[in-house]
């Protein structure tokens, strides 16, 4: 049986945005099916902070940089009931919660305690497949000997998360992972909702299309033109509708998932596609010398990153986006994988320059390094990167010994002004 403990409208939108619309499992409910969880962590990056910043529990609280800017990394539940959300522009947050306390996010720190929760995973099941830094599918079907049902073994997953890192957390069980996941995003925060399998397409049907794994607004709404508006819609449906309106590929897979059917084991190796990084200005940037500056800052993260994962980059990309919020984006395969800075960038520079309408300033900039594969993959008799990995090898090792601002190059410092 679940219970509705938070009384709100599931309208479509991520109904545990603000914790309104609870759903929980009462303690009886179980299924040895429903063997697949799925934990997230509640607002983690705020739960991290209040580890350390134990006064600030109970007030509404942001993560992101105090500037016009920037925007929001997470939220408390607290600011989220005043409609603060993740994405959202800072400054448009402080209007909506003048009291919030902002809080610059450390991400080196959210890695940290993101490794614990996943040690305390691995003490239920050796099968864990991590999403992000924040969330993890596990399938417990081996472990029932040892810890007991899946319903039991849900709670004390939480239980064990809660104790030995003090983060919350949430927890949603079902058969399949797209149920897991919805499951425990009915339950947040700081529930468990256990989905018996014959009880599936009950939890299914009235939901909004919106709750389908890949509806984004724009496939809702092709949707919804055409009366097909929840998820028992999609599933009543013949294949052969569905993809007039979205394809064939996508409906035999929103077909598959209304129906509750996924049959995606649990991954124990995640692939990362690709690697990059990007930032936003604190004001618009015409400069070209200040944009060729940047990129090369970009892609001296990322080059570290793919070193660091022992992984090259088979083509590079680049993002821009204008004071307007316009956003455009190129990319291009390298004649060589590489995992240097220097070809990143030299790359990423060229994009840019086809791609830049110099008379937009620019708002945003990212760089990103695709097509990955393992380092040294490719053999080459004369590599031409040889000497500038060396360098940047060296660059590594003194950061990881000395911390991150050690050494940096010198093209990435600023002129002085002169006095």
């Amino acid at each position: 049986m679940r219970r509705d403990v938070g009384g709100g409208v599931d309208n479509g939108r991520v109904s545990h945005q603000d914790g309104r619309s609870r759903q929980v499992s009462d303690a009886g409910v179980d299924d040895p099916g429903a063997h697949i969880l799925h934990v997230d962590m509640d607002a983690f990056y705020v739960n991290v902070e209040l580890l350390d910043r134990p006064e600030l529990r109970g007030r509404p609280v942001i993560i992101g940089h105090d500037t016009g800017r920037s925007v929001v990394s997470s939220a408390s539940y607290e600011a989220r009931r005043f409609g603060v959300s993740s994405a959202m522009p800072v400054a448009r947050a402080l209007s909506l919660c003048p009291s919030a306390v902002v809080i610059p996010p450390r991400h080196e720190r959210y890695a940290e305690e993101s490794a614990r929760v996943m040690r305390v995973f691995g003490q239920f099941t050796p099968l864990v497949e991590p999403l992000s830094i924040d969330e993890a599918f596990l399938d417990v079907a081996g472990a029932r000997r040892l810890w007991g049902t899946p319903g039991t073994i849900a709670r004390r997953v939480k239980t064990a998360v809660e104790s030995e890192t003090g983060l919350p957390c949430s927890v949603g069980a079902a058969g399949t992972k797209f149920v897991a996941k919805l499951a425990s995003g009915l339950a947040k925060p700081s529930g468990v909702l256990l989905v018996p399998v014959d009880e599936t397409l009950a939890l299914l049907r009235p939901l909004p299309i919106r709750r389908l794994w890949g509806v984004g607004q724009r496939t809702a709404e092709q949707l919804e033109s055409r009366a097909i508006r929840t998820v028992g819609d999609v599933a009543a449906a013949p294949v052969e509708v569905l993809s007039r309106i979205v394809g064939p590929a996508a409906a035999q897979k929103l077909s598959e998932l209304a129906r509750g059917i996924d049959p995606r084991p649990i991954q124990l190796s995640r692939e990362e596609k690709s690697i990059g990084h990007e930032t936003t200005f604190a004001s618009d940037v015409a400069d070209p010398a200040v944009v060729r500056r940047t990129v090369l800052g970009l892609a001296d993260r990322v080059a570290a990153r793919l070193r660091s994962a022992g992984l090259s980059a088979g083509g590079v990309a680049v993002k821009l986006r204008y004071g307007d919020f316009r956003t455009v984006s190129r990319s291009r395969v390298l004649v060589e994988p590489s995992d240097v800075a220097q070809r990143i960038a030299d790359v990423a520079r060229g994009l840019v320059d086809e791609c830049w309408d110099s008379s937009q300033p620019v708002r945003l900039l990212g760089v990103r390094a695709e097509r990955l594969d393992g380092a040294g993959s490719t053999m080459q008799l004369w590599n031409p990167d040889e000497s500038w990995r060396d360098t940047e090898s060296t660059m590594d090792e003194l950061r990881s010994r000395f911390g991150a601002s050690a050494i940096s190059r010198a093209s990435l410092l600023r002129p002085r002004s002169a006095e």
